[in-house]
C-alpha cells in the first residue's frame, strides 16, 4: 500500500513529536492522545486476524423470558465436527449496545473453530440478549424486575440442556459491560456452576460516582452489584483478564489482578477499549474457555 502525503504528514509529525517532552507527556496520560499517537505510529497491536476456516453449525431461536419480561433472543455456536455432542457451554455476554447476535459479529464462529481444530476441547458458545442492564437486575418502569443472570440461569441454560448440552457447570466469556457481568455472575453462582471466565476488557467501577450513565439504578445498587466487594467468592474458578493499555478501564482491571488471588490469567497488553483489540484476543479467550470447560 502506498503511503499518501497526508498519512506521512501525520506520522511525521507523530514521530516528531516523540522526540520531544511532548510524548512523553501523553505516554504519562498528562495531555489526551496516546491512543491516538499509539494508533497511528502502530504501537496499538493491530486488529487479530479472523481465521480463514469454516464455521460449525449456527442455530437462533427466543425465549419467553418471565425473568426479563419480554422475549429474548440466542444464537449458539458449535464448532465443526460436533453438531449433535453434549458440549460443555460458554455463555458469551455482550458489551453495550449488542445483542445475542455479537456472538458472529465478533466471529467467535470462526475463532471456536479455529481454536478447536487446533486442540482445543470442544465447547459450544451462546449469546443472549441483556439490552443496557448490565446484566444486573433492573427495576422497569412498571415496577418490575428485568433479571437476565435469571434468565440465564432458569431459562436459557435448561433450554440447551434439552438440546443435549451439558449446562452443570458452564463458563462465562465477555466483553466490556459482558466482562462485567460474567464476573457477577460468577461471584454469584460460585465454583460448582461456573468452571471459568475470560473477561476483555472488563467494563469495572470502584465506586458508583464514577460508573457510566444508566449502568446502575443508583448508589445502593451499585454496592449490591459491585463485584470488587465479592472477589473472594471467585475463589476455584478460572479468570482470565485482557485489558489494552490505552483502554479507560486499564486502571481497574489492574486492580482486579492486584486483588484476585492466584492473580488471574491475561495480561494489560497494547491496544484499547476497541473490537480490533477483542479480535486480538479471542484466540486467547477461546484456548482458556475450552481448556476449562474441558476439565469441568
Amino acid at each position: 500500500m502506498g503511503i499518501t502525503r497526508r498519512r506521512l504528514l501525520i506520522s511525521g509529525g507523530a514521530v516528531a513529536l516523540a522526540g520531544g517532552v511532548g510524548f512523553g507527556l501523553v505516554e504519562a496520560d498528562v495531555l489526551p492522545g496516546r491512543r491516538w499517537v499509539n494508533e497511528t505510529l502502530g504501537l496499538d497491536g493491530g486488529a487479530g486476524e479472523v481465521p480463514d476456516i469454516a464455521s460449525g453449525p449456527v442455530t437462533s431461536g427466543t425465549v419467553e423470558s418471565t425473568a426479563r419480561n419480554k422475549t429474548v433472543g440466542w444464537t449458539l455456536l458449535r464448532p465443526p465436527g460436533h453438531p449433535d455432542d453434549p458440549l460443555p457451554l460458554a455463555v458469551y455476554l455482550h458489551g453495550r449496545g449488542g445483542t445475542n447476535r455479537s456472538v458472529l459479529s465478533a466471529h467467535l464462529d470462526k475463532f471456536l473453530a479455529a481454536a478447536v481444530a487446533d486442540g482445543v476441547p470442544p465447547f459450544a458458545i451462546v449469546g443472549v440478549d441483556g439490552d443496557e442492564t448490565y446484566w444486573h437486575p433492573r427495576v422497569l418502569g412498571s415496577g418490575a424486575t428485568d433479571d437476565p443472570g435469571r434468565m440465564i440461569q432458569q431459562e436459557v441454560l435448561p433450554l440447551l440442556a434439552g438440546q443435549g448440552l451439558r449446562t452443570d457447570r458452564i463458563a462465562f466469556g465477555g466483553f466490556s459491560m459482558g466482562s462485567y457481568g460474567g464476573l457477577l455472575l460468577a461471584e454469584q453462582w460460585g465454583a460448582q456452576k461456573v468452571a471459568a471466565v475470560s473477561a476483555v476488557s472488563p467494563a469495572v467501577f470502584v465506586d458508583y460516582p464514577s460508573s457510566s450513565a444508566g449502568s446502575f439504578d443508583g448508589a445502593e445498587d451499585f454496592a449490591a452489584h459491585n463485584v470488587f466487594d465479592r472477589l473472594d467468592r471467585l475463589a476455584g474458578i478460572g479468570i482470565q483478564l485482557q485489558c489494552g493499555r490505552d483502554d479507560p478501564f486499564a486502571g481497574m482491571t489492574e486492580k482486579l489482578f492486584a486483588a484476585i488471588s492466584p492473580r488471574p490469567d491475561g495480561e494489560i497488553s497494547a491496544g484499547a477499549h476497541t473490537d480490533a483489540f477483542a479480535n486480538r484476543m479471542a484466540p486467547a479467550q477461546m484456548r482458556f474457555l475450552g481448556t476449562h470447560l474441558g476439565g469441568s
